[in-house]
């Protein structure tokens, strides 16, 4: 049996979509050592720079003493949070989530392990036979596969393409109890922003729930960090708000932003969080700490914003794409073995990039996906662009996004 596995590995092989695990050391800020050498990590998603900040982590650190050592700082849950596995701090921090985002409107929160975890078991949770998802095409694989294990029928449109989603709506809307439209706010493969209003307007129009995951999103838009729906003003017209901490505020879990009762739903429906050891406290705690703290960056984040724009000038004036509207900014090569290839070279020269190929992207895409941070100044990034320019070779220059 092995055989036919190693038979599938090496095909992978040969078409350059072999995937490995590669650890890296000695993180140092946006630097890591990575193969003998220190990279600029141009692959990392933690946005605001937190998990690279040891000053940051011992001031968190140092409230820890005997007395609340297993409470606060304890490694491990041990159970479910339906068993023995709830505590105090895990209710702490869904109360700062329900009241950061709650604004006026009371709301509730509830934590998942990841936000893999949130997007498998929450639709499956809610809808059932008579319910219809409508979600977009680029979406991430945890939305496709948690529409996989949905009862619901679901269909997809064409990446932001709103007509199609309207047309889809008219000609379904009327055989299904309850319909969802799914999206991200920002998309993390070609960091381009969905249209909120569009999608709020058509959710009333058409009576549906609107359901957001602001993964790539939460930590660096809106005057508190909260995402795309504050800076965009629409946060009381998103039913399940989807945000998670593995990304800008560089630890682990998700949570969902919602009624009361859909909170207690999910409680008693959503087999991801029934079924799933709970988060250790000292995670708990971190997650609060850090998302407190993450409400003040708002000096960050404008300097990212103005790191990625620049950024963008910059590849623009070498002839390169540089397509969308975040800190996420792709560049598309095409061909996969060619991407590993560039990747190689482009280690070799102090910028820690790894390839992105299907099916993370659709076929024909292969990429790079630039993340930059905020702990990055333009004096780490000012010769990149040049150097895609040169070392992507004839053909590359101008290449546009999957949109």
């Amino acid at each position: 049996m092995s055989s036919s596995y190693r038979e599938e590995m090496n095909k992978l092989q040969e078409s350059g979509r072999l995937r490995q695990l590669r650890p890296l050391s000695g993180r140092r800020g946006c630097r890591v050592q990575y193969q003998g050498r220190e990279c600029l990590n141009l692959s990392s998603n933690d946005y605001l720079g937190i998990g690279g900040d040891s000053h940051l982590l011992l001031q968190f650190y140092g409230g820890m003493e005997t007395e609340n050592l297993l409470d606060r700082y304890g490694l491990g849950a041990s159970s479910s949070r339906l068993l023995t596995g709830d505590c105090q701090a895990a209710h702490a921090l869904e109360g700062a989530l329900a009241t950061a985002y709650g604004g006026s409107e009371p709301g509730a929160a509830l934590l998942f392990n990841s936000g893999y975890h949130a997007n498998i078991g929450i639709l499956p949770a809610l809808l059932g036979k008579n319910d219809l998802i409508l979600s977009d095409k680029l979406n991430h694989a945890s939305i496709h596969d948690g529409l996989q294990l949905c009862r619901a029928a679901h269909k997809r449109f064409a990446h932001g393409d709103y007509d199609q989603l309207e047309h889809l709506l008219l000609t379904h809307r009327h055989h299904h109890e309850r319909v969802v439209i799914v999206s991200e706010s920002v998309f993390s493969m070609d960091g381009d922003v969905a249209d909120l209003g569009r999608l709020v307007r058509l959710k009333k129009k058409f009576d549906t729930l609107l359901y957001l995951d602001e993964a790539h999103a939460v930590g660096l838009y809106g005057q508190k960090g909260l995402g795309k729906a504050e800076e965009q003003g629409v946060m009381a017209d998103i039913d399940l708000l989807v945000g998670t901490f593995g990304k800008a505020f560089a630890s682990m879990g998700a949570f969902v932003i919602c009624h009361q009762d859909i909170r207690d739903y999910l409680i008693n429906r959503s087999r991801p969080l029934i079924f799933t050891t709970a988060l250790s406290p000292v995670l708990l705690n971190w997650n609060r700490f850090v998302f407190q703290q993450q409400q003040g960056m708002t000096g960050q984040r404008h300097h990212l914003a103005a790191l990625a724009r620049k950024m963008r000038q910059a590849m623009e004036d070498q002839g390169l794409a540089a397509t969308g509207e975040s800190n996420i900014i792709p560049h598309i090569i095409g061909n996969d073995q060619e991407t590993v290839h560039l990747a190689e070279r482009l280690q070799e020269r102090g910028f820690l990039i790894f390839p992105v190929r299907p099916p993370a992207v659709p076929e024909g895409t292969a990429r790079f996906r630039l993340s930059l941070t905020a702990d990055m100044g333009w004096q780490d990034l000012c010769e990149l662009p040049e150097i895609l320019a040169n070392e992507s070779g004839p053909g590359q220059a101008g290449t546009g996004s999957t949109r």
